[in-house]
């Protein structure tokens, strides 16, 4: 007890102590604000990762289009709905049950 009373009284614990805390808890950079860093950090990392898949993904399409013509022609029917001058285009559209 009296070991414990004499290292409160010390002036480098003490003041180590206020450091400590005031790092923890008042900083601009506190636990708080660290936690939140750490979720935006990897909020941003998933949306990383989705658009380098998006990325991949028109990369090989845009490659598919450039090597044929028939392949741009499938593309622009199926992404785009386009049609020639005398078809007619019917997009199904299935409703899912709410269950």
């Amino acid at each position: 007890m009296n070991r414990m009373l004499g290292l409160i009284r010390n002036k480098y614990f003490l003041s180590v102590a206020a450091f400590v805390v005031w790092m923890m808890f008042f900083d601009k950079n506190d636990i708080v604000a660290q936690y939140e860093y750490k979720s935006q950090v990897n909020k941003l990392q998933e949306e990383k990762d989705f658009y380098t898949k998006e990325i991949g993904q028109v990369k090989k399409d845009l490659s598919e289009l450039s090597s044929n013509l028939n392949t741009a022609e499938k593309f622009a029917r199926e992404k785009y709905f386009m049609k020639k001058e005398n078809e007619d285009v019917f997009v199904i559209i299935e409703e899912r049950s709410k269950e």
